[in-house]
């Protein structure tokens, strides 16, 4: 047991270097920026004031969006999916497959739930014993199952989901922007040294090699940044990306897209004022999700939810109401 447990922390301890390394990496390029580059190396006092004043925009809002992905605890299922203390008995003490999905389909058919197995089954967890919600899954690097789970990123040693799925996405492109800043400010400064235009100082290596970090980050977050945009408008997680939710009718990719702008909503909400704020303003409660009219399930009872974005820190209430209707056949 010891020696699990001292593995385990050793894990945990590792699992932070990603993110020590961005961090080291950040605060030199302050530095680089700041000091060498504004106050040392520009003589115009009003282009040291424009220059200072948007990179610490930029620098703010990408450390606070980083932060906020990094330090938000992944959302679970509530209780409400986990198996009754009699079913759960029952359901360990079965060996059959086939007896063990009728105990899950009897607790599950007051549940709201959509998704199925590729094999028509109620997705179950054993690991973590409980029922999964649609666009649910298990996060072996965190050991938990974690509510519409798009990937486990090393960089901010984190699962991304529906608690931090926002706040990931403000990341990406405050990274960017900050990257963009920096390559294109310091861009005139990288030729002059190059060229030898400027005096040969201890400045010169803080400066080319700033350049280069920029230059090199940009292209990696505009790729990862592209795609993730592109997910966003199609309603779907890098999981459900690869691999399409089953519901009782099938597979199928679209079974969560709304249409663009709805798309957007489920990420960013409602308010556009607080779209570009690491602020908690997703619709829903990561539990249950709208799909489109053409999946509805028949069988399953009507139900209304109430949007709540809340985790930990964040506790706001949007006030809209998604409902999910029966279909009638002819």
């Amino acid at each position: 047991m010891a020696p699990t447990h001292v593995l385990r922390c050793c894990q945990r301890g590792l699992a932070w270097i990603p993110v020590v390394f961005i961090a080291l990496v950040v605060c030199w390029s302050y530095y680089a920026y700041v000091v060498e580059l504004c106050i040392i190396t520009i003589i115009n006092t009003g282009e040291k004031i424009v220059y200072l004043v948007f990179f610490h925009l930029s620098f703010i809002m990408f450390v606070w969006s980083y932060w906020k992905t990094i330090f938000t605890r992944p959302a679970n299922p509530s209780k409400e999916f986990s198996l009754p203390k009699a079913e759960k008995e029952q359901y360990e003490k079965e060996e059959r497959p086939e007896a063990q999905q009728e105990i899950l389909r009897r607790v599950a058919s007051g549940l709201p739930l959509y998704t199925r197995t590729g094999a028509g089954a109620i997705r179950y967890c054993d690991r973590c014993q409980v029922i999964k919600p649609d666009r649910c899954h298990h996060c072996s690097a965190c050991d938990m199952c974690v509510l519409k789970m798009d990937h486990h990123c090393p960089w901010v040693n984190n699962c991304v989901g529906f608690s931090n799925y926002k706040y990931f996405i403000l990341f990406l492109a405050y990274s960017l922007v900050y990257c963009l800043f920096i390559a294109a400010t310091v861009l005139q400064y990288f030729i002059r040294f190059w060229t030898n235009d400027l005096p040969d100082t201890h400045a010169k290596f803080h400066i080319l090699f700033l350049f280069f970090v920029a230059a090199m980050f940009c292209i990696s977050i505009l790729s990862l940044f592209s795609y993730h945009l592109w997910l966003v408008g199609k309603n779907r997680s890098t999981i459900e990306a690869f691999r399409a939710p089953v519901f009782r009718n099938g597979p199928d990719k679209n079974g969560f897209s709304l249409g663009f702008s709805k798309n957007i909503a489920q990420v960013f909400g409602d308010q556009k004022k607080y779209w570009l704020l690491p602020v908690c303003t997703s619709q829903g409660d990561g539990l249950t999700f709208p799909t489109r009219l053409v999946n509805v399930d028949p069988e399953q009872p009507t139900v209304i939810l109430q949007t709540d974005c809340s985790n930990g820190s964040d506790g706001e209430l949007i006030g809209i109401a998604l409902f999910f209707v029966h279909l009638s056949s002819n």
